[in-house]
């Protein structure tokens, strides 16, 4: 396998524009590009008026084929900001398999000065940028960029979404036939909302033919500056002659959108609970934080260095691009906090610490591309991490370490958000269609919508009895930095990790102990800790003066990672177990069976858990999965991995192994 990532290819004519070399085709027009964008893709679909009419909490989704330099969606949310209230939102979802590096999106873009208010934050934002899908956040969370970064055919299908408006972009039809084929048009209309408009620059008749035989009432209009004629149309519905697309199964089909008040209880105030109410905030629900400490992030969520590390296959599992898309998008959060303090993007470097592990990098160093990952030799990765080492590695240039508790603060911090601390439940009540949280006697709080996110605790609540979380004690050990070990440039990671310094102090870590259930740190793991630094860089340690530390007296943390069997969080709507079991029982017979039994929901209860040693990565995008469950939005992950996610996928198996089971008895 080869990288699956490759930056456009350009080159930039007299005036600075930007042309592809690979398919020899201007990005936009050589006279009137920003005109003709405004007119093709904003005019013909009508958004002036579609962003007025939008009401307080409404959105409209746009797609789009070849985001190429930004212009058309810093045009359309241009015009979202001028025309839509203040509590409406705008969803922009834009497949590229060619995305412009970010030095040459900032060159691109400094030809509009009209638009620097729009592409400045955009800028500043694209960062991490990566196969699969990569969601940003702007303005607030007011205004999703979902760029999905690949072939388009390739994106398209697993996008689950209903887009109002299409802009049918791209390099010209005889440069890049393969983007303007009944199989792309076919996705646009699957993910076509009722009424859909599409526009596009061309006028080509075959193009037309075929977006008609999708389902597309097309029809030529006048064009602009040297294009005759243009395409735009409505979707009026799949063909009935074709086939239809294969329908959702029912157990991973969306919940009806809730139709009450927006506002949500969040029980749990690690990573996962303050993704999750920020999600919800940015989206105009108000919610309520409850936690059962004084404070945020008392728990798992509370070392003071995590690591932003991808623990990748290279076999593109639902793991690995869910890892890839939340990296990307928890890199990104990260830009709102103090490099330095509250983060580092200081690298890390993963050791091949024995053949195995090296085997292993090679794989995913041909699998992935070279700006995500890739392989030093010993002097090299010596020179990367500024100390001795005795193996080269895998190194990841983008990531680094996190003070977990800064950005929950940051993501707790919204004005829709109330923290209620010592708010400790123990018990859930469904009353009409209001939530209510109890702690015995005391009624802590009501809503028609709550998100357990609570790690392993939410096992308390009869709701996710069944749900196979397991606990797993870990300890991190800080140790003092010393003159030499300032010279720590990246993280380090072997069996267990050492972070360069923050605030005077090293964290490392992390024990992995199954059977205890105490929190208190003990001198045994803290001798443990020391030996894996021993093991990552003998170097290191003797910086750090390890031989002369007591065990007994060094500081350090204990809390309980949460992690599922298949390693991936649980996150999204939850079902009632015995009637799962009863409207589906037909599939302990036949596993290709679909009933067409509507799904059992337990209305308004969501979960996020189960992030394990990776929470830092999949907590924050799963609140965004989340919030995209209960708003009806485009997901921000590809559909398989959602369903992936789900939790209705344990006792869906659970029902499949009774089959398998009869059998073999």
């Amino acid at each position: 396998m080869k990288p699956v990532l490759q930056n456009a290819q350009l080159d930039w004519d007299d005036q600075g524009r930007p042309r592809s070399r690979v398919f020899d085709d201007v990005y936009f027009s050589d006279q009137s590009g920003l005109e003709e964008t405004r007119y093709v893709f904003i005019e013909q679909n009508r958004l002036q008026e579609r962003f007025a009419a939008l009401p307080d909490g409404g959105r409209l989704v746009i797609g789009e084929t070849g985001f190429g330099t930004g212009l058309n969606f810093l045009c359309a949310w241009q015009l979202f900001e001028q025309h839509a209230v203040p509590g409406a939102r705008l969803h922009f979802v834009s497949v590229e398999k060619y995305p412009l590096s970010p030095a040459d999106l900032q060159r691109a873009l400094a030809l509009w000065p009209q638009l620097q208010a729009f592409a400045t934050p955009l800028l500043a934002q694209y960062v991490a940028i990566h196969q699969g899908f990569q969601r940003l956040l702007l303005d607030g969370g007011r205004v999703t960029l979902t760029l999905l970064i690949g072939d388009a055919l390739e994106q398209l299908p697993h996008l689950d979404a209903q887009v109002d408006a299409w802009f049918l972009d791209g390099f010209a039809p005889a440069k890049n036939p393969d983007m303007w084929t009944a199989e792309l048009f076919a996705e646009l209309a699957r993910l076509a909302a009722p009424g859909a408009t599409i526009s596009t620059f061309t006028s080509t008749g075959w193009v037309r033919r075929l977006l008609n035989g999708a389902g597309f009432k097309m029809k030529r209009t006048p064009g602009i500056g040297h294009k005759w004629e243009i395409l735009r149309g409505e979707f009026l519905g799949w063909p009935t002659d074709t086939p239809p697309p294969v329908a959702v199964k029912p157990w991973f089909a969306r919940p009806a959108t809730p139709s009450h008040e927006r506002r949500a209880l969040v029980i749990g105030a690690g990573l996962a609970g303050c993704a999750s109410a920020a999600s919800l905030a940015a989206r105009g629900w108000q919610v309520c934080l409850l936690e059962r400490h004084a404070g945020l992030a008392q728990e798992a969520s509370g070392n003071p260095q995590g690591v932003l590390y991808l623990k990748l296959s290279a076999h593109g599992t639902a793991l690995s691009q869910m890892i890839v898309s939340g990296f990307g998008h928890t890199r990104r959060l990260l830009e709102h906090l103090q490099r330095g303090v509250d983060w580092d993007d200081c690298g890390v470097l993963q050791l091949a610490f024995n053949a195995r592990e090296a085997e292993r990098q090679a794989q995913l160093a041909d699998a992935f591309a070279g700006d995500l990952l890739h392989r030093l030799d010993r002097p090299q990765a010596q020179a990367q991490a500024g100390i001795g080492l005795e193996h080269g590695g895998l190194f990841f240039p983008e990531g680094g370490w996190v003070h977990p508790p800064a950005l929950c603060q940051w993501q707790a911090s919204h004005p829709g958000i109330e923290v209620l601390a010592h708010h400790d439940v123990l018990e859930l009540r469904k009353v009409d269609d209001q939530w209510q949280a109890w702690d015995g006697e005391r009624l802590l709080g009501s809503a028609p919508v709550v998100v357990l996110a609570g790690a392993a605790e939410i096992k308390r609540f009869a709701t996710c009895a069944e749900l196979p979380l397991k606990r797993i004690r870990g300890q991190i050990t800080r140790v003092p930095q010393t003159a030499a070990s300032g010279a720590l440039a990246t993280v380090v990671c072997a069996e267990g990790y050492v972070a360069p310094p923050r605030l005077g102090e090293h964290t490392l870590g992390a024990s992995f102990d199954f059977k205890s259930d105490d929190v208190t740190p003990t001198a045994a793991e803290h001798a443990s800790n020391l030996a894996l630094l021993q093991e990552i860089s003998p170097d290191l340690a003797r910086r750090l003066q390890a031989d002369s530390l007591a065990p007994q007296t060094l500081e350090g943390r204990a809390a309980f990672r949460c992690t599922s069997p298949d390693y991936l969080p649980i996150v999204g709507p939850l079902a009632d177990a015995s009637a799962f079991n009863l409207a589906y029982q037909a599939l302990g017979k036949d596993a290709r069976q679909v009933p067409d039994t509507p799904c059992p929901w337990l209305d308004g209860l969501y979960v996020n858990s189960g992030h394990g040693s990776r929470g830092l990565i999949t907590a924050p995008l799963s609140g965004e999965l989340l919030a995209a469950w209960l708003d009806n939005e485009p997901l921000p992950l590809p559909r398989h991995v959602a369903e992936a996610c789900h939790p209705n996928r344990f006792a869906l198996r659970s029902l499949i192994r009774g089959q398998a089971t009869r059998r073999l008895t």
